[in-house]
């Protein structure tokens, strides 16, 4: 399906009418009505029903409508903004981000994205996700690189992939040399886990209480890089995010099954409100970045 394609479903279920769809997009109608066949072919389904001289939207119609209407005004918005003439980007670019992405995702993006925009001063705050949430949500806050909030009022989550958490552990432990772990093989082991107040604790035991496994929880730490080191300096175990897993010698990162805790990464933005040139800039950066990880799944 092209874009053309789009454009002339758009302007049909607009007019409801061959006759003035076809003179509104300057083609004959012989043309409107072959494009919108082929795009029924491709669904499978019909989009209009005809009924006489009347033309009716379906029930598949209305549900495509919707996303091919958002889809056009965010090409139409992404053309308009490439031909006009660019400006240097001023000014501060606030970002929330939870500390999973602020070991090694965010520096990423900020090298690429300052040394494209020289003249914006970034000011990054790590956070818990709900304090995310509520960072961007009252305006203190551009962006924010979270988890997808319970409740979003009026905030817009745009989901970039299914995150998995591995096994981290040092190079003495006896787990140390595994392919894989179980979820079960967990339960009593002496573990580090994130305090209460993270949401990643709150998915942890719901995925360990699944497979009635309950770790021995010595140390609660919300710092990534404080768990890291004391998982090198003695025998203990926690659990983080692959993306975030570190290059480090003596930690040994090792994958999770049965089941495998996940997590849903993504953009928080305020709904209802046009993201600013820093902020679509940034998001793009990141996009891109994510899709580079080979190990991430797309959402």
């Amino acid at each position: 399906m092209e874009l053309r394609h789009l454009r002339y479903f758009v302007a049909l279920a607009e007019e409801l009418s061959f006759t003035r769809a076809a003179s509104k997009m300057h083609v004959t109608q012989s043309t409107l009505s072959h494009q919108i066949r082929q795009i029924e072919e491709e669904i499978g389904q019909p989009l209009f029903d005809r009924i006489g001289k009347r033309v009716v939207i379906t029930d598949a119609g209305e549900a495509l409508l919707a996303s091919a209407t958002r889809a056009l005004r965010e090409v139409d918005e992404g053309l308009r903004l490439m031909k006009s003439s660019p400006d240097p980007l001023v000014g501060t670019l606030r970002v929330g981000a939870t500390h999973t992405f602020n070991v090694k995702l965010i520096p990423q993006c900020l090298a690429l994205f300052l040394d494209k925009h020289p003249s914006v001063r970034v000011v990054v705050r790590e956070m818990f996700a709900s304090e995310v949430a509520r960072h961007v949500a009252s305006g203190e806050g551009d962006l924010g690189i979270t988890y997808q909030p319970d409740q979003p009022g009026k905030l817009h989550f745009e989901a970039l992939y299914v995150e998995e958490m591995t096994l981290a552990v040092g190079a003495g432990h006896p787990f140390a040399k595994r392919r894989r772990v179980r979820g079960i093989e967990l339960h009593k082991l002496r573990m580090i886990l994130p305090t209460r107040s993270s949401s990643t604790r709150r998915i942890l035991e719901d995925a360990l209480r699944s497979v009635n496994a309950e770790p021995i929880v010595v140390a609660e730490m919300d710092s990534l890089a404080a768990s890291i080191e004391l998982v090198r300096q003695s025998d203990l175990a926690t659990v983080i995010s692959r993306l975030a897993a570190p290059d480090a010698e003596g930690v040994e990162i090792i994958p999770l099954e049965n089941p495998t805790p996940t997590r849903t990464p993504g953009l928080l933005t305020r709904s209802g409100e046009p993201a600013g040139a820093a902020v679509r800039s940034f998001a793009g950066i990141l996009r891109r970045i994510v899709r580079q990880h080979s190990h991430v799944q797309p959402s």
